[in-house]
């Protein structure tokens, strides 16, 4: 992130123009909203400039701009569209102590001014770091389109309610009251007119003054395979609630991005055959933030059902007495599937297909090796890396051909995925040689399909 975004405070404070033409009017049209005192410094502005500052919404001083003409102003504006005028007022503004903007010149700025969305006092901002200027345009059409225009009104009444509010107990109490009222109950009041929101603001806090706190709740969320648009709606939801997050190693950073800024995030991620948080700490971890009344998501990588060791946490939170629910998320083996074009079942192929933890090696001897190796099975192998040879060297021996199709996906579903596409005699040595870091899931019985080709790095036996 090189600019860090701040909304900087202007009322009654000096933003200083230099320029008269277009890619002036353009910014002074968005500085017009402010209240702050501006001034504009040019000899030849454009007719709408003239007419603002007979109106008194600007100061036009008609002239070059000169040493001292920045002097107070917290913002300054470069819009002569000349790169040698912009640099020397630059210079001036600068040794002035104002922070420096110069217009469609991202290096020799100082900040940028992002695309905004307008429901005062509602105000968003939309930055790409100049790098795509169209896509901030077009995510701001989008939320324009989203957002309806009351949303200021209702903003402006629940600024004014404010302290009012504070006889609500700090924290979720509060939230769910604000809530309450921008997506229910402030909607439906401003419907009616504006006159009614005042008092439908005032039934809904007596409302939830009458209400019990309510109690802890735990949410048993699967993640899915890292990518934040395979989150289920349900999961986004409870993340938006959650006072607590208690989330595995291999959740994604733009994932853990969706938690509120003021939830507690707790990391207590497992590493196979490595450091690890121990199960009932975790439990532990659980009952202490459920029964303190919190609203707590357990994040867990792909489904929480799926090699989560779900059970034990569930056991803990029940005799704890405390409530739960689970929101079941994208497998990894379903990520990775797609993502190499085929499917798990196929008439005709395999009617079953098995999901296998190579975590658990104890586990792993007590399989049934001799019907896994048999024509035409598959298997989904999460975990598998570590015990490649050790599943390599059971189906041999219970007579797999060792033609038989593995492909190994690792970071299925995020950008940096990568595919491997081997055989059950080379798996343990190309498996080696890719030098896969990430989490990975290996497919017994499947090959990439042709067509899926380009859409993975693809990484075959021709580099062993």
């Amino acid at each position: 992130m090189d600019h860090f975004p701040i909304f900087v405070a202007t009322s009654g404070r000096r933003i200083v123009l230099s320029g008269g033409g277009d890619a002036a009017l353009a910014k002074l049209r968005l500085l017009l909203k402010t209240k702050a005192n501006i001034s504009v410094f040019t000899p030849k502005p454009a007719s709408e400039i003239v007419q603002w500052a007979a109106t008194g919404k600007l100061t036009l001083i008609k002239r070059a701009m000169e040493p001292g003409d920045a002097m107070c102003a917290v913002l300054f504006y470069a819009a002569d569209e000349d790169s040698v005028e912009d640099a020397r007022t630059s210079a001036i503004a600068n040794a002035d102590g104002a922070l420096v903007n110069v217009v469609d010149n991202l290096a020799d700025s100082q900040f940028i001014t992002p695309a905004i969305v307008d429901r005062d006092p509602v105000t968003i901002a939309i930055g790409t770091e100049g790098a795509a200027p169209v896509l901030a345009r077009a995510i701001k059409a989008d939320l324009e389109e989203r957002l309806p225009a009351t949303l200021g009104t209702l903003a402006r009444i629940g600024k004014t309610f404010r302290k009012m509010s504070y006889s609500l107990p700090f924290g979720r109490a509060r939230r769910d009251f604000w809530r309450d009222y921008y997506f229910n109950a402030g909607p439906k009041a401003i419907a009616d007119g504006v006159d009614a929101v005042r008092p439908a603001l005032d039934d809904l806090l007596n409302a939830h003054l009458a209400r019990d706190a309510r109690e802890g709740h735990i949410a048993f969320v699967g993640a899915g395979p890292g990518d934040p648009e395979l989150l289920t709606l349900k999961a986004r939801r409870a993340l938006d609630e959650a006072d607590v997050v208690i989330y595995d190693r291999l959740i994604s950073k733009e994932i853990l991005e969706l938690a509120r800024r003021e939830a507690i995030m707790l990391d207590v991620g497992k590493e196979g055959f490595g450091p690890s948080t121990s199960q009932d700490t975790i439990n532990d971890l659980l009952v202490e933030h459920g029964a303190s009344g919190a609203q707590v998501v357990r994040l867990k990588s792909g489904d929480a059902t799926v090699f989560g060791r779900l059970d034990e946490e569930l056991d803990a939170v029940t005799a704890a007495g405390i409530g739960w629910h689970i929101v079941p998320g994208i497998t990894a083996a379903s990520a990775a599937v797609a993502s190499i074009g085929q499917s798990l079942t196929k008439r005709g192929r395999n009617a079953s297909v098995r999901f296998l933890t190579g975590h658990d090696m104890q586990g792993f001897a007590d399989h049934d090796w001799a019907a896994l190796a048999a024509p035409n099975e598959v298997a989904a192998i999460y975990m598998g890396k570590k015990s490649a040879r050790f599943v390599q060297g059971r189906l041999i021996m219970h007579g797999a051909d060792q033609n038989t199709p593995i492909t190994v996906i690792e970071n299925a579903s995020r950008p940096n995925q990568r595919v491997l596409s081997t055989t059950l005699a080379h798996l343990p040595t190309d498996l080696a040689d890719a030098n896969m870091t990430g989490p990975a899931l290996t497919f017994y019985g499947l090959a990439p399909r042709d067509a899926s080709e380009a859409a993975a790095t693809l990484i075959t036996r021709e580099f062993a």
